[in-house]
């Protein structure tokens, strides 16, 4: 899955905040930290990122027969 350009709920614009969120764990801050930084406060945008699950990498190793 890839995050989506706006929350599927609330249709708020968050697509642009998910590189920024990475780099903020990889920095030790807990997620919901890096959440209340970047502004994500309703449940359903929260649900967004913390329920993403990155199958990109997977996906590319199947070719299409």
């Amino acid at each position: 899955m890839i995050i989506p350009v706006r929350c599927f709920s609330c249709g708020k614009p968050i697509g642009h905040l998910h590189e920024e969120y990475l780099e903020r764990l990889e920095k030790g801050e807990s997620k919901g930290e890096a959440m209340d930084a970047l502004g994500l406060k309703r449940y359903c945008c929260r649900g967004v990122f913390l329920g993403h699950v990155d199958l990109l990498d997977m996906v590319a190793q199947f070719k299409k027969a």
